[in-house]
């Protein structure tokens, strides 16, 4: 099973120059590849092939005095530019023709030197090592300090080397675990779990367990505002104003790995404890447009079940969503007498038939377990999910996109649906 491990980097400030060089020319190769693909389809003409592109954006770019800079970086982490700008295509063609589940993927977008976010992916062709005194050696860059938090389980196959906003450096190595040893990490259970995903409780369990939301963004509101204001009142285009966006931004980032922090330690928990896991499958979109936006946002269900969902895979447990229309807020789970819905301020109630009293949260806990493990007996649980995730092991998660596509369709590009594209 692939999987991503993520490590902190120290790079000096004349390593940071080299890797800054390096995020450069493989955003520049990125965007003159779509800029030619985009001209070709203005043009009438098929899409220039990747061999091509490569030869013609690197090898030839560079022995000329507007490209001659790109011999700065390696040419490996250039051509998987190359290769991210195909695979952004494959995913916006396929989200047209509905081979691709979710939501649609659009048009491959340019990107910027001013985004957030600067990656360099480096493959084995690029020769990428960790040395033996822990260091990362990179091409073009050196020996960069690695924070260490966990011993690799495999040779690296590749590494994507990150800048975020607030100016921290990453290092996601891409190894394969050996099946064998996962499944021996986590001792069998005879326990299963339903789960109630909340924004009161965090999640609610069948066995009567609540976990009371962190709200990780609500607690630090305050001192967001604060660095927020203090944005606003600089002057546009000012050193002042730069610092002022760091500090925006890493506020931002204590706040996203926190809550990060508490979906790993809970799925984590979950899944050592019970062989079976069973959650409701959220419309999280449509309720992130509702006034319940920030505080949606704030619980990260998506995150969380997505965890749940690989290392359900990984450890060897069953894992099953339980669909959205299940109501499972409506059912006595003692006697499965449907009683009809009930407003959001009713979190206490009694069975008309059974005169069972319910605990809300908890009833439908118990009853999306019920749910779920009936879906598994009948054999009705399908290998994808409602968002093309794979359910089986060998899912590869991936916390960060690194083909940049933008989730709205683009009008100019709908004929491209039933074309034949070469070169994809």
């Amino acid at each position: 099973m692939q999987l991503r491990y993520n490590f902190r980097l120290y790079p000096t400030s004349g390593q940071q120059q080299a890797l800054a060089r390096t995020f450069g020319c493989a955003r520049v190769v990125y965007n003159d590849g779509l800029r030619l693909r985009k001209d070709a389809h203005a043009a009438g003409l098929p899409f220039p092939k990747s061999g091509d592109l490569s030869k013609m954006l690197i090898t030839q770019a560079k022995r000329t005095p507007e490209r001659e800079w790109l011999a700065n970086a390696p040419v490996g982490v250039m051509q998987q530019a190359l290769r991210d700008l195909d695979q952004a295509y494959r995913n916006f063609f396929d989200s047209l023709s509905g081979k691709r589940k979710g939501a649609k993927v659009g048009e491959p977008r340019f990107k910027s030197k001013r985004d957030n976010r600067q990656t360099a992916r480096y493959t084995r062709s690029d020769v990428f090592r960790v040395l033996p005194n822990r260091k990362l050696r990179l091409p073009k860059v050196g020996e960069v300090q690695v924070k260490w938090s966990r011993r690799l389980p495999s040779d690296p196959s590749s590494v994507t080397v990150t800048k975020d906003a607030s100016g921290r450096y990453f290092a996601s190595f891409v190894v394969e675990t050996d099946p064998a040893a996962d499944l021996d990490r986590f001792e069998d259970r005879t326990a299963s779990v339903g789960l109630d995903l909340g924004l009161t409780h965090f999640a609610v369990l069948s066995d009567g367990r609540k976990i009371t939301a962190p709200k990780f963004f609500r607690r630090a509101e305050r001192k967001l505002k604060k660095t927020q204001v203090s944005l606003a009142r600089k002057e546009k285009g000012s050193a002042n104003r730069k610092k002022a966006v760091v500090k925006v931004a890493k506020a931002h980032a204590k706040v996203a790995d926190a809550r990060r922090d508490f979906h790993h330690k809970l799925s984590t928990t979950i899944v050592r404890e019970n062989q079976a896991v069973y959650v409701e499958d959220l419309a999280v979109k449509s309720l992130a447009r509702t006034r319940l936006a920030k505080s949606v946002h704030d619980a990260g269900w998506s995150t969380f079940v997505s965890m749940l969902e690989y290392k359900a895979a990984r450890y060897g447990r069953t894992f099953q969503r339980v669909d959205r229309m299940f109501p499972s807020s409506q059912l006595c789970s003692a006697c499965g007498f449907k009683d009809g819905p009930k407003p959001l301020n009713v979190r206490t109630w009694t069975c008309q038939n059974c005169d069972t009293v319910h605990d809300r949260d908890i009833n439908a806990a118990r009853n999306i377990k019920t749910e779920g493990k009936r879906i598994v007996a009948a054999g009705q649980a399908d290998t994808e999910n409602a968002r093309g995730a794979q359910v089986r092991p060998g899912l590869v998660p991936a916390p960060r996109d690194e083909a940049g596509t933008h989730p709205k369709r683009h009008a100019a590009v709908a004929q491209w649906e039933q074309a034949g594209i070469p070169g994809l």
